[in-house]
């Protein structure tokens, strides 16, 4: 007989509430990265909730073990402060392995003082991930190549002729 004053969780409660920690749990550690390791970062809590137009309290609460409830649209000013225009960035881990390789690449990219890259791609709905990771990967290679060949010229004598 199923009785419903019970006040014992049934198992679909237990695997409810552990599915929300561990969004929360993911949601903190993908904020904490992307403050620490963002191209213009690393960003403090305040700085972060200035850019986003939230409070510093909300983005706090939402780094610790308990979490909090942030609200999407929270997430999406979060995101988009940071000029993430994907904001399954904090839900999503494929999302979240994707936006961090481009701005790896875009750190790369500075660092070389490289100003500008044309891409342009033709297959509906971009590159495949497999195909993405190859191509920062040899951008990366070839900024970091450049960047080899400027210091090397720099530390040549100059002759006079």
């Amino acid at each position: 007989m199923d009785r419903q004053d019970d006040a014992s969780p049934g198992p679909t409660a237990h695997s409810l509430d552990g599915q929300v920690r561990a969004a929360k749990t993911a949601i903190a550690a993908r904020l904490r990265h992307i403050r620490q390791h963002h191209p213009e970062g690393p960003f403090t809590l305040a700085r972060l909730a200035e850019r986003a137009g939230v409070s510093k309290r909300t983005l706090a609460s939402a780094e610790s073990s308990d979490g909090t409830n942030l609200t999407i649209e929270t997430l999406v000013k979060v995101a988009h402060s940071l000029g993430i225009q994907r904001w399954a960035y904090f839900l999503d881990e494929r999302v979240f392995g994707e936006v961090n390789a481009e701005l790896e690449t875009l750190k790369v990219l500075r660092r070389g003082r490289v100003e500008k890259v044309a891409l342009r791609t033709s297959t509906p709905g971009g590159l495949p991930p497999a195909s993405l990771a190859e191509l920062t990967s040899l951008i990366t290679g070839i900024v970091a190549s450049a960047q080899v060949a400027r210091d090397t010229l720099h530390e040549l004598p100059v002759e006079d002729n």
